[in-house]
């Protein structure tokens, strides 16, 4: 059977200076891992109304099968600016549809065959989609190869230090980039010492399988017990880096899922991550050589 993998969170719209696209950390995530062939899935809420609509009809478009409920609050929305560097900045709506996630028993039979899930910190700024997230975490198998990524996914205010430690002890992979480690090495008190030894430190505290730290064009590195992995950015011509990140994930995931090992996972990352900077939006069609590397 196919392994099963869930991209939880926020769905939404960008509505970045080109125009909207779907946006999101869990859908980009998802949407990159169905592209490698695994069988993926998108958890979140949207509203009734027009741009819930549009969001389910670009999924299906997509053919990215989601478990997404109608709830009584409007579709998300952000604000995307880009700086000179192509670097997204976010205004991110409150009160909206994917603060309200139901926990539904589709919701917990799902979990129950996941084999990997992707969370993150700004889906959990509501106590109500806070709940549904950990009760879907505490419902997953228990076995050896089941991975939850926290990508800790930072934004605007919407992060605490009790919610990042309470995420940090329902996790077994954390995904961090190099700007978010500096402020949890300020929450947690070891902001004085080498990053590497920060993640050294989150890796062990939180006994953590990998910890995955990406640092824009100086590369990125992934530490697991004992080892750790470095590669070098690719130099590109960037068009934007919304979703690069999250496609990085997914590529990532689905590689391990896939038998291989954190080397060529990462190899394979990083190269998934240059391609999605070199296009528009979050979500392009990766290349046919990309794909077939695993």
């Amino acid at each position: 059977m196919s392994q099963l993998v869930v991209g939880m969170g926020e769905a939404l719209w960008d509505m970045l200076p080109e125009g909207r696209k779907i946006g999101g950390a869990p859908a980009n995530f998802a949407y990159h891992v169905s592209q490698f062939g695994l069988d993926s899935r998108v958890v979140s809420a949207v509203g009734e109304d027009e741009l819930g609509d549009e969001i389910l009809a670009n999924f299906e478009e997509k053919q990215l099968v989601c478990q997404i409920e109608k709830v009584a609050y409007p579709t998300g929305t952000v604000q995307v600016t880009l700086d000179e560097k192509g670097v997204p900045c976010y205004e991110i709506k409150e009160g909206v549809a994917w603060d309200h996630i139901p926990a539904t028993s589709a919701l917990e039979q799902l979990a129950g065959q996941t084999d990997a899930v992707c969370f993150g910190s700004l889906a959990q700024r509501n106590p109500e989609s806070r709940a549904t997230i950990n009760r879907f975490l505490e419902g997953m198998p228990h076995g050896e190869n089941v991975l939850k990524v926290f990508d800790i996914n930072l934004r605007q205010h919407f992060y605490s230090k009790d919610l990042i430690e309470e995420s940090l002890k329902k996790c077994n992979v954390l995904k961090i980039n190099d700007e978010e480690l500096v402020v949890v090495g300020q929450m947690f008190g070891f902001a004085d010492i080498d990053f590497q030894d920060k993640c050294w430190i989150l890796l062990a505290k939180y006994n953590l399988k990998m910890l995955i730290l990406t640092c824009g064009v100086d590369g990125s590195y992934v530490f697991t017990p004992g080892e750790v992995s470095f590669i070098a950015t690719p130099q590109v011509k960037v068009a934007d880096t919304v979703g690069a990140g999250d496609s990085f994930t997914g590529a990532f995931v689905a590689a391990i899922l896939k038998g291989k090992d954190v080397k060529t996972a990462h190899r394979l990352a990083v190269d998934v991550s240059a391609f999605v900077c070199t296009q528009n939006g979050a979500m392009p069609t990766l290349s046919s050589d990309l794909k077939s590397r695993i």
